[in-house]
């Protein structure tokens, strides 16, 4: 059976994640099977290199240049420690998925220009440096088509997790939280799938400011401050949050000036943490109520939480509390630790990239219908 290496780095920006995936070329979803993981942590230049990137006007070809290629060089060191660490023989990969780094995602343009998304990534070097094949560029067919390009992962969630006979959710808590509504089997319709709002990335903002380090562990700070149900009101007044989908976003709206703009200026930090939580947990049930209402669908049996806000418990408590019908099972128990979906589903992606199958759910997007996503890089 194949094998495919997929690398993901997300908005949190902490380091690239290299998963080793299995595909059964016999079956139509090709039963991606985990069998390996590598989290190569993300030095701290080139992480403030990429953060500059990404809150900067006027970047310089200069600067892009010289991040995308300790970035590239970086996936390659990904590559390397994951064949060590499995003991995979580099000639039996079939292709390494690149999903690149995103810098700055608009789907709808920008001051009424044209829908873009940017990823920074160099997949020639990536294949000069591993001797594989890459497939690379993942979004941006999907965007000309018509697509928001994002999200991708719900196509791999449909095949990994959807069941006969219940109705289910797939949560990712990356920086941003999107989710995915999947039908019974046994049910025609197509997967819902939509970005619901922000998860860590304003969380580790706001605690990265008054605390120091990248994220709030378990969620302790978030868990010792007080909702403050004002700011909370006022916060959910931002359109994006009632909008229909298709709908995706980024740093591009959300970050502290944001955040700033709506604050007294009397709250205590730990309670804008809290709140800051809350706004995650309220946003995804406003988002879960607008997915069921769309497919006229029950309320779901099973809410699988996967990402980095998958580790964080206050936040959980938050979901369970506005969700008090859904039972919250861990994406383990399907095979799959919260950490690893997305690199898997990038792999899975170039393997239907290959085997010239579509990639994207015209249902979750607004594309135009199906496409082929991806370039493809030989070694």
């Amino acid at each position: 059976m194949p094998l495919y290496i997929g690398l993901m780095s997300g908005t949190s920006l902490d380091g690239i994640d290299a998963a080793l995936v299995e595909m059964d070329d016999t079956s139509e979803s090709g039963r991606p099977r985990l069998l390996a993981s590598h989290a190569e942590p993300m030095p701290a230049a080139l992480r403030d290199s990429l953060w500059a990137l990404c809150h900067t006007e006027r970047p310089s070809f200069a600067e892009l240049a010289a991040a995308e290629d300790l970035f590239c060089r970086l996936q390659a060191d990904a590559v390397a420690a994951l064949l060590e660490v499995s003991g995979t023989p580099r000639e039996t990969v079939e292709a390494i998925a690149s999903h690149g780094q995103t810098i700055e995602h608009a789907p709808l343009g920008h001051a009424g220009g044209p829908a873009y998304t940017l990823q920074l990534d160099n997949p020639s070097l990536l294949a000069e440096l591993t001797g594989l094949c890459v497939v690379a560029d993942f979004r941006r067919r999907d965007l000309a088509a018509g697509g928001q390009a994002a999200p991708l992962a719900p196509a791999f969630h449909q095949a990994l997790f959807r069941a006969e006979g219940e109705w289910q959710l797939v949560l990712n808590l990356g920086g941003f939280a999107n989710l995915t509504l999947l039908p019974p089997c046994e049910d025609p319709r197509p997967p819902l799938g939509f970005d619901s709002g922000p998860a860590n990335a304003l969380l580790d903002a706001w605690h990265s400011r008054h605390r120091g380090g990248h994220f709030d562990v378990d969620g302790a700070w978030a868990a010792s401050g007080r909702v403050d149900e004002a700011l909370l009101g006022r916060l959910l007044t931002e359109p994006f949050f009632h909008l229909p989908p298709p709908r995706s976003t980024g740093r591009e709206l959300f970050h502290l000036e944001w955040l700033e703009k709506r604050l007294s200026g009397r709250e205590r930090p730990e309670d804008v943490q809290a709140t800051l939580a809350e706004l995650t947990a309220a946003s995804v049930a406003l988002a879960v109520e607008m997915a069921r209402e769309r497919l006229q669908a029950p309320e779901p049996a099973r809410l699988i939480p996967c990402g980095g806000g998958a580790h964080n418990r206050d936040l959980l408590a938050r979901l369970a509390r506005r969700l008090p019908t859904t039972t919250l099972v861990s994406s383990a128990d399907s095979g799959w630790p919260a950490d690893w979906l997305e690199a898997g589903a990038f792999a899975w992606l170039a393997w239907r990239r290959l085997r010239g199958l579509p990639g994207n759910l015209p249902s979750v997007t607004g594309a135009a219908g199906p496409r082929v996503l991806g370039g493809i890089y030989a070694p």
